[in-house]
């Protein structure tokens, strides 16, 4: 095998399988950043993000048997950082991450950590949820029974946030029209609600 720097990632994969820890070394060098990267993008948080990315080269790792090459090693693993970086996200959310606010202070003399603080978020109280669900509903329904062409107008201006001129092109209509057409389901919306 070429020195392992230079070495293509198939020999570095086929090393690693032949027990030389060295090529699985420079797999996780070559491709670690950007995998850090694609973690923190689903999950918005470094050190969740270099987690996922270590557990990830550990599965690589104890499952690079079952790597058949079919794919490239990078999508190989990046596939499972994409799948861990899910489950983590999922995993957080149900336990409730995110609804508490956290207070940490650091002392800038001595950079030693403060304890950290958590305060809970009580904004969305299950009474608050229980409204905003039924108030949701009431607007659907509302919606729904809009004419079809008001109807049509609204869900592409506030959902596809497509322009007016963009909305007369799909709907085949004047500009003056789809304005018009908003208006009037603007204002029925406001009547029922």
């Amino acid at each position: 095998m070429k020195n392992i720097s230079t070495a293509d990632t198939l020999e570095l994969v086929q090393a690693t399988k032949d027990g030389n820890l060295e090529a699985f070394e420079e797999l996780i060098r070559r491709n670690s950043s950007k995998l850090v990267n694609v973690s923190f993008g689903l999950l918005g948080n470094t050190q969740d993000a270099e987690e996922v990315v270590q557990d990830s080269f550990l599965r690589a790792l104890n499952g690079l048997d079952s790597f058949r090459g079919e794919s490239s090693f990078e999508t190989w693993i990046y596939r499972i950082v994409v799948n861990l970086s899910r489950n983590k996200y999922q995993w957080k959310k149900r336990r409730g991450d995110g609804l508490h606010i956290s207070l940490t202070g650091e002392s800038f003399d001595d950079f030693e950590e403060v304890e950290e603080i958590l305060i809970p978020d009580e904004s969305l109280t299950p009474e608050l949820l229980i409204g905003m669900k039924e108030y949701e509903k009431k607007i659907v329904g509302i919606f729904l029974k809009l004419p079809e062409k008001l109807r049509e107008v609204m869900i592409l201006r506030n959902i596809h946030e497509l322009s007016y001129v963009k909305i007369a092109e799909r709907a085949k209509c004047k500009v003056g029209t789809v304005k018009s057409r908003i208006s009037r389901a603007r204002e029925m919306l406001r009547e029922q609600l």
